[in-house]
């Protein structure tokens, strides 16, 4: 129990820092003063921005943790998204490039104007790394810690591996895989977790490309195994907006990293 509750507390301390919602959380306050001058960042959160831009770097910015200023713009539980023409002018303020992170000062500032970021794609995966590491400390040896779709598996389950179900992306209670594993992390990105059926008929999801601003829509869910959860959910976003063939190469270049792919056909 001890156990259950450090882990707990780590996941509350990570949304306290994380959370775009809290206005007094660290990310806030770089999205609210990082356009106008440098912000001094926690080491955690210098360490997270740094291994967030190498992500977008080696995947040609599919991954870009500034997509949010196009992100703020969609209303998924409300159903609303923005026209052609407001999407394209948010877009000018998306470009990893311009994140512009000093490592002697260790601060963050935003290059272009209405600039901001956010971290759905990357926070919870930490947030399991380091719930993992507690119960380590802790002597723990098998454990199962899941946040969202982000999931790690430490040992066995009583002698047998764990079970990991990936879901059917259109039929609600069924499943197209189980996959038996042990010690992985594993991180699952589907467009059927936070989505809304616009009035032209098609389905605007969470996963948005950064390069365009809109949802892909060639792949359902990506499933992506890996030792830590930080890379398992930068990559399930990556390879979500590639698509299957560049997203699949990209997997095969990386050493211990598979992934498990529902395509749209």
């Amino acid at each position: 129990e001890a156990a259950l509750e450090a882990v707990m507390q780590e996941m509350h301390r990570i949304d306290r820092t994380m959370s775009p919602h809290r206005a007094d959380s660290e990310l806030s306050r770089i999205n609210r003063d990082a356009g106008t001058r440098p912000v001094r960042l926690s080491d955690e959160m210098f360490d997270l921005l740094a291994r967030a831009i190498d992500f977008s770097r080696w995947s040609d910015g599919a991954f870009d943790i500034s997509y949010a200023a196009v992100g703020q713009l969609y209303d998924y539980r409300g159903g609303t998204g923005p026209d052609d023409a407001v999407r394209e002018r948010a877009r000018a303020a998306v470009g990893w490039q311009h994140l512009i992170l000093d490592p002697e000062r260790r601060t963050l500032r935003f290059g272009l104007p209405g600039m901001r970021i956010d971290l759905g794609g990357f926070a919870k995966g930490h947030a399991v790394d380091n719930a993992v590491a507690i119960l380590r400390e802790r002597g723990i040896e098998h454990a199962s810690v899941a946040a969202g779709g982000d999931s790690h598996l430490m040992g066995d389950r009583r002698g047998r591996p764990w079970t990991l179900a990936i879901r059917d992306p259109r039929r609600e209670g069924e499943v197209v895989a189980l996959l038996p594993l042990e010690n992985v992390a594993v991180s699952t990105s589907g467009d059927y977790e936070r989505y809304f059926i616009g009035g032209d008929g098609r389905r605007h999801h969470h996963l948005l490309d950064p390069r365009t601003g809109e949802s892909p829509r060639t792949v359902r869910s990506v499933t992506v195994i890996a030792s830590d959860g930080l890379t398992t959910e930068a990559l399930s976003k990556t390879v979500f907006v590639l698509g299957v063939p560049r997203g699949l190469r990209l997997i095969d270049s990386l050493p211990g990293v598979d992934a498990v792919v529902v395509d749209a056909e």
